[in-house]
C-alpha cells in the first residue's frame, strides 16, 4: 500500500500501527530518494551547461543534453537562436565548442553537433508511455548552476501551446 493511497483510505490507518506506518512511509520516501539520486547519476554526466555569443557580441545560457552517443546535442532554440558560437561545458568541468545542426523556433526545439567527444550521452524515453500522475525528474544548469535537479509529476498530456510565431505545438 503506497503512501498515497493510505492518504485517501482512512480504514487503512487502523490496520497499522503508527510506527509501522512511520515506517513505510520512510521505505518509500528512501527509495523515491534512490530513484532520483540513481537518474542524476545516471544522466548527469550528459547535461551540458550552454554558453552562448549572439551575432551582436551578446550572449545567453542553458541547458542541453548529449542524447546520442556520436555527440549531438537537444536543447531549447531560444537558447541557441542568433548564435554565433556555442561552448558546451560538461559537469566535470571540461568544454567543447558546439555547432547548430537543426533549428524548430515552432517547437522550441534545437540539435546541436559537439566538436568532439562525448563521454556520456541519455538516451531518449518513448513518450507514448507517459501516464499523466507519473512522477518526473528534471536536470539542468539554469542560470550556469551546475546539476541543478527537481522533481515533479506529469499533470497532462496532449495539451496544445502557442508559440511565439503564434504556431499551435502540441506538448
Amino acid at each position: 500500500m503506497s503512501f498515497l493511497s493510505r492518504i485517501n483510505d482512512p480504514v487503512s490507518e487502523t490496520r497499522h500501527s503508527p510506527s509501522s506506518s512511520a515506517a513505510e512511509d520512510a521505505a518509500l520516501l528512501d527509495a523515491y530518494s534512490r530513484a532520483v539520486t540513481g537518474a542524476v547519476d545516471k544522466v548527469g554526466p550528459a547535461v551540458l551547461h550552454l554558453q552562448v555569443t549572439g551575432a551582436k557580441g551578446g550572449g545567453g545560457a542553458g541547458s542541453g543534453v548529449v542524447f546520442t552517443p556520436d555527440a549531438y546535442v537537444l536543447t531549447n532554440s531560444h537558447v541557441v537562436s542568433g548564435a554565433r558560437k556555442i561552448e558546451a561545458a560538461f559537469p566535470d568541468g571540461h568544454s567543447l565548442g558546439a555547432s547548430l545542426v537543426g533549428d524548430d523556433p515552432d517547437t522550441d526545439l534545437a540539435v546541436l553537433r559537439l566538436d568532439g567527444e562525448a563521454a556520456a550521452f541519455a538516451r531518449l524515453g518513448d513518450s507514448r508511455r507517459l501516464r499523466v500522475g507519473q512522477l518526473v525528474i528534471a536536470i539542468g544548469n539554469p542560470f550556469g548552476f551546475q546539476c541543478s535537479v527537481t522533481a515533479g509529476v506529469v499533470s497532462a498530456l496532449g495539451r496544445s501551446l502557442r508559440t511565439r510565431s503564434g504556431a499551435s505545438s502540441t506538448a
